[in-house]
Formats: structure tokens, sequence, C-alpha cells
């Protein structure tokens, strides 16, 4: 087959080829995509608007929720769009761009809870020193070093994959997943991305284990608390994030590590969509459930746009 230049397009997976489940799939999509962007933007507007919520847990989570925003954006209107139009071609800088900020979201999202780790072990075995170790102009450096390492992960990746050179454009995946990719390579060069690959599980399983670490540490100073109360509160600040954290491992774990009877192209749609989609639309479910500073927030939120709406009403009524 002939190389494939930087102009070509490629072909994504096409969820069905009857039209009414293909729509179906779009209102699916976009119900998901609009209930993850709509719960995101909350935990943003709440931690922005609130100012109790001015401290550096709460920062880490606005760039949390900023990321997982990034992250569903990447790769659910693309699906939509396709759908929508009866397609499945995205073009050749589409798909470059869909890699890198895939990449780039996700490794920044990992590097932020592993921040969020320390955090937490910081205000729970070491409290004397919080506000010291963690003021304002270590919080900002701390997430702008995770947003570059997002950066330098996602120019890794993306340039490593887009080395090789392609013998399909078929791509058995509805966005452009690497692994996926790989197997479209008639080259060598394919060895270099998978590299890359096994780097970003060494990586990742490394800040895994200094988050479980971390963990194991912070749970021994809980047991030392002496108040009943005191342990709870402690918990309660933790069990979101740890939530957070085993979803997006155990969701990707399911996504990658998965038996040869799941290899038709449905279910590798479903996996994808397990571990790429389902992360960024649980999270702030899970931080507004478990902390009632944000669900706190989240209310005033709610009654200042309904006394907004009550002001309006009332100033036209009375024109």
């Amino acid at each position: 087959m002939p190389n494939l230049t930087s102009t070509s397009d490629f072909l994504l997976l096409e969820f069905s080829d009857i039209r009414d489940l293909q729509m179906l799939h779009f209102f699916v999509f976009f119900a998901v995509y609009l209930t993850a962007v709509t719960g995101n933007l909350l935990i943003i507007l709440a931690v922005a608007v609130d100012h109790h919520l001015r401290t550096p847990m709460f920062f880490f989570l606005m760039n949390l929720a900023v990321l997982d925003l990034g992250s569903v954006s990447v790769l659910v209107p693309k699906a939509m769009a396709n759908s929508l139009m009866n397609s499945r071609s995205i073009s050749y800088s589409g798909c470059v761009a869909q890699v890198f900020f895939f990449f780039f979201f996700g490794g920044s999202d990992f590097a932020i809870l592993a921040i969020m780790a320390h955090d937490r072990h910081i205000a729970i075995c070491n409290p004397l020193q919080y506000e010291t170790i963690m003021h304002r102009g270590a919080c900002i450096q701390m997430a702008v070093s995770a947003w570059i390492t997002g950066i330098f992960y996602g120019v890794l990746n993306t340039g490593g994959t887009f080395a090789i050179t392609f013998c399909s454009n078929m791509i058995d995946q509805f966005f452009c997943e690497v692994p996926q990719m790989l197997k479209l390579a008639c080259s060598d060069m394919y060895l270099v991305e998978v590299g890359l690959i096994i780097f970003s599980i060494c990586l990742g399983i490394g800040c895994f284990i200094f988050i479980i670490v971390t963990y194991m540490q912070i749970f021994s100073a809980v047991r030392r608390i002496p108040s009943i109360h005191g342990q709870k509160k402690a918990i309660s600040t933790c069990l979101p994030h740890l939530t957070v954290v085993c979803l997006l491992v155990f969701s990707g774990i399911f996504g990658y590590v998965r038996p040869r009877s799941y290899s038709s192209s449905v279910m590798k749609a479903l996996f994808a969509i397990i571990y790429a989609v389902v992360p960024p639309l649980l999270n702030p479910f899970i931080y507004s459930m478990r902390n009632k500073e944000i669900k706190t927030a989240l209310l005033k939120l709610c009654d200042c746009g309904h006394f907004s709406k009550t002001i309006t009403c009332h100033n036209t009524n009375a024109k």
C-alpha cells in the first residue's frame, strides 16, 4: 500500500452504518458531553466565586476541573460531529491535535492528582507548617509544573507517533488512539512509540505508587487523631481525591488490559469510552457528593441565580 503523506485524512471507527443508530449515538454523546461540561464548569465557578474555597486543595481541584473539561472536549465533539454528518474522516492535523491534547490533558491530570495527594499529606501529617509550605506562590509553581509536564508529555508522544510512516488510514477506534495507530505502521519506527508507551506506563505506575504511599502515611496519621470527629473530618477531605485517582487508574487498566475475546470494534470503542470519557464525567459528581464545602458553594451559586432571576422579573414587572 502507498505511504500516507501529511495531507491525508484518517478514517475513524463508525459506530453504525444505520442512520437512526448514528443519531442515537449523537444524542448519547451530546448528553454525556453536556453533563461533563456543566459539572466541571460548576466546580470552576464555585471555586472562583466563593472566597471560602480559596485554599490550596480547591485551587488544585479547579485545575483538575479545567483539565477534565479539556480532556472530554478533545474527543467527544468530533465523535458527535461524525455521527451527525454521517462521516468517518478526521484530517491529519486534527489527528495530531487529538493525540497531543489527549496526552497533554491526561499527563497534567495525573500530575495534579499527585500534587493533591501531597497537599493532603501536608495538611494532615504536618498541619502546623501547612500554610508555610503550601503558600500561594508554591501552589502556583506546582500547578504550572503539572501543566508543563503535560505539554512535554504531549509533545513527546505526538512526535513519536507521527514520526511513523503509515501504510493505512483506517483507525479502528472512534478517535486517534495511539495503540490503534501503531497497527498502521509500515516501518520499525513504531518501536519508538512502543518505548514511549512503556515509559508512560512506568511513569503512571510511579505516580500511582507515590499516591498510595502518601495515603498510607495519611491514614497512619489519621489513626493517631484522638477524636472520632477529627478522624472523620480528615478522611472526608481525602476520600473524594482517592476515589478520583482509583477511577482514573482502574478505568485505564480496564481500557488497555482486556481479554482478546473482547477485541471487536464495538468493544474497543466501549472500553475507550470507559477510560477516556467516564472519569471527566464523574469527577465533578464525586467531589460534589463527598465534599460539604463544594456542596455549600454550589447551593450558593444556585441561590444567586434564582435571586438574580427574581430581581430581573421584579424590575420588569415594575416597569
